[in-house]
């Protein structure tokens, strides 16, 4: 029989824009910008792998004239030009196509819709089927049961029930819809008032467009119909907009749009010249190359490189599944085997909870090869129609795994090992090493350029989409615990995240000698995670009484300001509602500065409260207060007492290793790095954290370090003098910018000087310190250039790094450690100006980040060879913070102050101040 034809069209200009936004900014070896080219010889090699076709074509745009703009010449004339970095990306895109063999179809006048819908439509006449490679709305008014969609990003199938469900009719009906609400993006005009919601009402209760104009003079009296009547020719005009063209004379005949194989020379050529190297190698292409990394490719595919033409022709990777699941005790030694022969296994679990120390094992996956993973069920419990499933007992599983968790030959790979190895601990199992974190290997060469997510990385490295949580779940409602997930689904799900997790380990590991990565990785970020285990594990005691106490006194002075505000306002009304808020303050008291949200209700954030407040009005003095004061007791004394341990009597804060641009550290449940330093409420709440009886808290923090660290990457020889002399930095910079002595020095002199160092760290403006200072701008800015006048070195180093980030896309610490901007190269001068203020001071920030991961690695492991009977408890960001004998409390702080300070060698003497109490307070 003869094969049905399947033509696979994928719009290619909507998937260039949805690309170059999804992923970061990565360069060829020649510079030229090609993250969406990366994106789009992604998914069109994936394309052609997982969703094989009888015919295949990439539909792009000519050009943005077409015939809608001779009907309405405001269509999309409001869009603005492509963004610089995406310009020479359309014409490599279109090399990419060419270097698949695959045509490229486009035609001058008409859109890449019509096209698409033209070629659809014929393809369907001949009685094959068509799948449109696009997420696009505008394309689902195609779907029939012979065309359906495909998005590319999430791999779902679109057909008629998904566009039922989206736009409330079906397909042949999506224009009719389209046309009564319109579309600013395309400048479509439509029917003012009328939105999603009501345009499908409308279209379900009386029909096609035509029909509800028609309707709309016998409706019930509203606005909705007075629009209706009075916008009657929009409307009609906006259907010819939307509707697609479907008899456009194809360019290129169905015939001629067979599916061919790419020339291995060809596509390999291809590829070396834009330096992605890894789907070379995920086609089996090979290459010899020595690469040096792209300064914007964060995972070293867009490299520079010396390539010969490949000789081998593509080769089909193995799939994601199906896997094994283990339910014997047969099964389960053969999978200890076979992982004591590759030295190697990826190991993932599956919980009940995202707190560690409450999370019950439900399962376990394992991994030893790309597509060979297995899963191994431990309580799943069934549901009402189902009886338990097989499987075999948590003990016994954890006895079989043990020897391997423990031997020193075989490497156990994880992505977020840290969470995987407090959940084995809270299951009886410690000590599982040697270890490898993916998430780490990812955020050691490239924080900041994306997030460090499995789904993320699997995405960004493997060009795959991995079955996702909500999947096997469900969502809201709906979900159900894990525990009650089919074994076969969980099977799928769990034995993924092992495959993809052993996948991206072979990938991320490979690049770190590339990437220079190495030092960040080897000797900070992998050797904190059980550093960090044993903090968590460790938790830190609170004071149920004196929290009960703040929670009560916060609450009576919230009561009181209320009142204040109350009164000032002259009525009473919600003070926690932002709406009713912005309605007073810029619709009844008609204060300056107002700006509306997209939502079209009045801003009220911290931000412009302060500008308020700074003007003198007394109104959001209070409600700053208030909020502060609020947020204290909602964050603090409330939130410690449900998050503490019963078991323990004590919090475990959980903290994030990969989350930020500069290589800090973050703390979650609870957020313990950010309380208040100089606020009263601040202490009293540290009092609150006290040391167990019998021991005493003790306090290490490093002074002003990333002064220290200025000092010393800027080559400031007068600063340098002052910290080596162990002189107050800040009056000897105020002698030096304002020229007055030391001695009798005013204490506001003195604080102008701080408030100019530390602002300088992070890039601040004339407008940012006179707003600090109470000063007018033409004074602050006299205080910079004066400063940056006496300290050349610094504004040196600040135009160096910002160029520095611009060439490259990242700054680096003195450590090496990479620090991604992404919004270096905005148009936007805001956005451009904040990057460049991440860029200044990331590599101080970052820096003193290294140095306390260095401190606390260092700390860590002598604390065992020394007597102190001590333990490491809370990092806040320069300070550390632990709990000791009492009788030792002294020895340790000398330890530490000691131990710290030389940790690194920066060539500007590092200084770290102690202190030892009952609680943080008192020792902070």
């Amino acid at each position: 029989m003869e094969q049905e034809k399947h033509l696979i069209l994928v719009d290619g200009s909507g998937f260039i824009f949805r690309a170059f936004h999804a992923l970061p900014p990565m360069h060829s070896p020649d510079g030229t910008p090609v993250n969406a080219v990366y994106g789009f010889t992604n998914m069109l090699s994936r394309l052609m792998r997982e969703h094989v076709g009888t015919h295949l074509a990439v539909i792009f745009d000519a050009g943005r004239q077409t015939f809608r703009n001779d009907i309405y010449p405001a269509y999309k004339a409001h869009r603005p030009p492509a963004p610089e970095d995406l310009v020479p990306q359309f014409a490599l895109i279109r090399e990419a196509t060419k270097a698949f063999n695959v045509p490229s179809i486009e035609l001058p006048g008409w859109e890449a819709d019509d096209l698409i819908a033209s070629y659809a439509g014929v393809i369907a006449l001949e009685g094959g089927r068509c799948t449109i490679v696009s997420s696009d709305k505008d394309l689902m008014q195609l779907v029939t049961e012979k065309v359906q969609m495909l998005d590319p990003i999430k791999q779902r199938p679109i057909g008629v029930e998904e566009v039922l469900t989206k736009f409330g009719v079906p397909p042949e009906r999506v224009v009719d819809v389209q046309a009564l609400m319109g579309d600013s993006t395309d400048n479509v005009p439509g029917v003012p008032g009328i939105g999603p919601k009501g345009a499908a009402q409308l279209v379900a209760e009386f029909g096609r467009l035509e029909d509800v104009l028609t309707a709309a003079p016998g409706m019930k009296p509203s606005k909705r119909r007075d629009a209706l009547i009075e916008h009657a020719e929009n409307a009609r005009l906006s259907l010819k907009l939307v509707t697609l063209a479907r008899d456009v004379a194809l360019p290129e005949p169905i015939e001629a749009l067979g599916c061919r194989d790419p020339s291995g020379d060809m596509l390999g050529g291809f590829l070396a010249q834009m330096g992605f190297n890894s789907i070379s190698q995920r086609l089996g292409l090979r290459h010899v190359a020595r690469p040096t990394p792209s300064p914007a490719a964060p995972d070293g595919d867009a490299a520079t490189r010396d390539a010969t033409a490949p000789t081998a022709s593509p080769v089909k990777q193995p799939d994601f599944g199906p896997y094994e699941t283990v339910t014997t005790t047969t099964q389960l030694e053969s999978w200890v085997q076979r992982i004591k022969a590759e030295g190697y296994v990826a190991v993932d679990t599956e919980t009940d909870s995202l707190q560690p120390r409450r999370a019950a094992l439900i399962g376990i996956s394992l991994a030893v090869r790309a597509g060979e993973a297995a899963y191994i069920p431990l309580r799943h419990q069934g549901d009402l129609e189902n009886l338990v499933p097989p499987q075999l007992e948590t003990a016994q599983v954890l006895a079989a795994l043990t020897p391997v968790f423990h031997d020193d030959a075989i490497l156990k790979i994880f992505q977020n090992a840290k969470y995987d190895l407090l959940v084995f601990q809270n299951a009886g199992v410690t000590g599982i090493a040697p270890i490898d974190d993916t998430m780490l290997l990812s955020y050691a060469q490239s924080a900041g350029a994306h997030g460090h997510g499995m789904d993320e990385l699997s995405l960004l490295h493997l060009g795959h989409r991995p079955i996702t949580y909500d999947e096997v779940t469900g969502t809201g409602r709906q979900r159900i615990p894990f525990a009650h997930v089919s074994v076969d689904k969980a099977t799928s799900y769990a034995a993924e995240d092992a495959d993809v997790t052993f996948r991206l380990w072979l990938k991320l590991k490979a690049m770190l000698v590339q990437n220079r990565a190495v030092r960040i990785y080897e000797t900070m970020e992998r050797p904190l995670i059980p550093v960090l285990q044993k903090m968590e594990w460790a938790g830190i005691k609170i004071d149920v009484a004196e929290l009960q106490r703040l929670s009560t006194d916060f609450a009576a002075r919230m009561k009181v300001m209320e009142a204040e505000i109350h009164q000032l306002v002259g009525r009473d009304f919600n003070i926690g509602s932002p709406k009713q808020l912005g309605e007073i303050l810029f619709d009844e008291m008609n204060l300056s500065g107002g700006k509306r949200t997209k939502a079209g209700a009045w801003g009220t954030d911290s931000s412009v409260l302060q500008e308020l407040a700074d003007q003198g009005h007394a109104l959001p003095q209070h409600i700053l207060a208030w909020r502060q004061l609020a947020k204290l007791k909602s964050t603090y004394t409330d939130a410690l007492l449900e998050q503490r341990d019963p078991k323990t009597a004590r919090v475990h804060t959980s903290y994030h290793m990969a989350g930020t641009t500069t290589g800090r550290l973050s703390s979650n449940d609870p957020n313990l790095q950010n309380i208040p330093i100089r606020t009263e409420e601040g202490a009293r709440i540290r009092h609150a954290f006290i040391a167990e009886k019998g021991r005493k808290l003790v306090s290490a923090d490093y002074s002003q370090i990333e002064l220290r660290l200025l000092a010393a990457v800027a080559n400031i020889p007068t600063l340098q003098e002052a910290f080596a002399l162990g002189q107050d930095i800040h009056a000897r910079t105020a002698s030096e910018v304002f020229n007055v002595p030391v001695e009798g020095m005013d204490p506001l002199t003195r604080r102008r000087a701080k408030a100019i160092n530390f602002g300088i760290i992070y890039g601040i403006s004339a407008f940012g310190l006179a707003r600090q200072l109470g000063i007018p701008q033409n004074e602050a800015r006299h205080y910079i250039a004066t400063y940056f006048e006496r300290y050349p070195g610094i504004k040196t180093y600040m135009d160096r790094t910002k160029e520095e980030a611009r060439e490259k896309g990242f700054v680096e610490t003195p450590f090496g450690r990479r620090c991604y901007v992404p919004g270096i190269t905005e148009k936007n001068g805001a956005r451009r100006a904040y990057a460049e203020r991440q860029a200044i001071n990331a590599p101080l920030q970052g820096g003193a980040a290294d140095i306390i991961k260095m401190a606390m690695i260092s700390v860590d492991r002598q604390l065992s060879d020394n007597d102190f009977d001590a333990q490491l408890l809370l990092q806040v960001h320069d300070e550390l913070v632990f709990e000791v004998a009492a009788d030792k409390a002294d020895m340790l702080a000398g330890f530490l102050r000691e131990t710290m300070s030389s940790v690194a060698d920066i060539g500007v003497k590092l200084v770290v101040e102690t202190g030892i109490g009952d609680n943080w307070a008192e020792a902070h």
